[in-house]
């Protein structure tokens, strides 16, 4: 394939607590040529769904998983705009707890019928996803990009960019990614929606000012 992945060699729960992976050991090095992994990226959105049920326009993965530290729920749904919406960024909301977030997240649900309105006119198809694509899980390894330490799960191919904002994409990975993928209609607003579930997770992981980014991206959603 155009990506370079660890293999992976065994998985299992530890008696003691926990549990364990054990993959290939990759020789990591920087340098990547930004537009062979836009290309790279692209060909793993197009490439056909290895599980069924992705098969057959579902979207989610066969288990729950975690994105960082926090869970990531995953169940079945043909439906993608209720899929993000109830299992991405209502499930990170609810963790966060917070009165004035709910109150804006209400707010763009109210102004988007239910998001609904941000993929008028466009398809939205299962492709499998990296799903936590920043700088710190892209390298080069063996002459080829490299991806790893996913949160995976199949979803719109937009919704990968929402770590963009600490990834690095430059014109030229852009430019790679296009040539086989093009920008759709809208992909600008939803580009705020898919960083708003990584900024609310960031949020729930360590606090901060993330959670001004949030409720920014919020406000400017429900505009």
């Amino acid at each position: 394939g155009a990506l370079r992945i660890p293999e992976v060699f065994a998985y299992g729960n530890d008696p003691k607590g926990g549990s364990y992976i054990i993959m290939e050991y990759l020789p990591l090095g920087g340098g990547r040529d930004q537009k062979e992994l836009g290309r790279a990226m692209a060909k793993m959105h197009l490439a056909e769904p290895m599980h069924q049920e992705a098969k057959e326009g579902k979207f989610g993965f066969p288990v729950d998983n975690t994105i960082g530290g926090t869970s990531q729920p995953n169940k079945w749904d043909d439906n993608w705009v209720k899929f993000f919406r109830e299992q991405r960024i209502g499930h990170q909301v609810k963790l966060a707890g917070d009165g004035t977030l709910d109150k804006l997240w209400q707010k763009v649900l109210e102004k988007t019928n239910n998001l609904e309105d941000m993929f008028e006119g466009i398809t939205v198809k299962p492709c499998v996803l990296h799903g936590d694509l920043w700088s710190g899980n892209i390298a080069s390894a063996d002459g080829k990009p490299t991806i790893y330490d996913p949160a995976t799960y199949y979803g719109h191919h937009e919704a990968e960019w929402g770590m963009s904002w600490c990834a690095g994409f430059g014109p030229k990975f852009w430019e790679g990614y296009r040539e086989l993928i093009p920008e759709d209609d809208g992909f600008k607003k939803r580009f705020d929606l898919y960083e708003l579930y990584h900024q609310l997770n960031h949020y729930n992981l360590f606090g901060g000012g993330y959670r001004n980014q949030a409720a920014s991206l919020m406000e400017r959603l429900a505009k």
